[in-house]
């Protein structure tokens, strides 16, 4: 963009148009914005709830697992985890939020039938049971938490860079921008007003000149 544009008509009209761009640019980006910002709080919130849900469900894990230590013993419980089957793999997809791609994961069931464990219901009690189906579900909770933390992660990241654009679009290019039209059409005038007073000046001296001719 030329610092010293040349006065000229179509120049003015160049100007205004970028001026015109910019101002339509800058809304869309607040509206990029403010609804990134309230996908944000929305995520947060969901977030904030998911940590909960996964402290609460982590304590009656731990819990559950004393009260089988206790009742089977130490090595009883070692056994049988030995022979849980391994955690599900993990399906890694990618949404689109406001033209943030954000990974979406996706994992095949967590929480088992409890003949699907892999260790023998036979050879163990119910406590047992119950150690496996609250770490289940805690897995569970931690592939959900993982998910909308990482979301968020990326917003903060697209929220900071929408607000400096919005920034910079706001307080230097389209004053910048208006600046630029205002000079142009400021000489535009002022080489109009020149002008006419030329042409003043020239009518004036062809009157004069018919007169004594």
């Amino acid at each position: 963009m030329a610092e010293n544009p040349n006065p000229t008509r179509m120049e003015l009209l160049k100007a205004k148009t970028r001026v015109k761009l910019a101002r339509k640019g800058h809304k869309l980006l607040k509206q990029k914005r403010d609804a990134l910002i309230m996908e944000f709080f929305k995520i947060l919130g969901k977030a904030q709830d998911l940590r909960s849900e996964l402290n609460s469900q982590m304590k009656k894990a731990y819990t559950a697992l004393a009260v089988a230590q206790a009742y089977q013993g130490m090595q009883e419980i070692e056994a049988a985890s030995l022979s849980v089957k391994r955690v599900p793999g993990v399906k890694v997809d990618v949404r689109n939020i406001m033209g943030v791609k954000i990974p979406s994961l996706e994992s095949s069931q967590v929480e088992k039938p409890l003949l699907s464990r892999g260790y023998s219901v036979v050879g163990t009690s119910a406590k047992i049971d119950e150690v496996a189906e609250a770490f289940e579900k805690a897995t569970d909770l931690v592939f959900k938490l993982s998910q909308t933390e990482n979301a968020i992660r990326r917003l903060i990241l697209e929220i900071e860079k929408t607000k400096r654009r919005v920034n910079s679009l706001e307080f230097v290019m389209i004053p910048r921008l208006e600046t630029q039209a205002k000079m142009i059409s400021f000489r535009l005038e002022e080489m109009e007003r020149d002008s006419f007073v030329m042409l003043k000046t020239i009518k004036r001296k062809l009157e004069k000149a018919e007169a004594s001719g």
